[in-house]
């Protein structure tokens, strides 16, 4: 009577993880994957798989570290823009660095300056993006 039990409560769990866990059993026994190296390039990153052990390397934790370099420059180009000549100049210098349209508010408040290089080196960073 205890046997029977046994074998269908062993019966039910096996039931059971085929049902919730059927794709980690079927990663297990797939040993295609596991014998040759298989490299998937896609737009962003390259993902390495081998026999003895999953390499996985990211592109795009370098594409987050730069987008969070040009969210501080901004963030810090704003901040030197209220301040005065010698700030402006400084922000003005972040905003070649980035060279992306997201600067074009400070360099356009650049060109209505009163002090003269401040006007003209607005004027040389906005001909950049015609």
């Amino acid at each position: 009577m205890l046997n029977f039990f046994t074998i269908v409560l062993i019966i039910l769990i096996l039931f059971f993880l085929m049902i919730f866990k059927r794709k980690y059993i079927f990663n297990a026994f797939n040993t295609k994957k596991l014998q040759a190296i298989k490299e998937k390039h896609n737009k962003n990153k390259i993902i390495s798989f081998s026999a003895k052990n999953i390499n996985i390397h990211y592109q795009n934790n370098f594409i987050s570290t730069q987008n969070f370099i040009k969210r501080t420059l901004r963030a810090k180009m704003l901040r030197l823009s209220k301040g005065n000549t010698k700030d402006k100049l400084k922000a003005l210098k972040i905003a070649e660095e980035l060279a992306d349209k997201s600067t074009l508010p400070i360099l356009r408040k650049g060109l209505k300056d009163m002090n003269l290089k401040i006007v003209e080196r607005s004027a040389d960073l906005i001909t950049k993006f015609k």
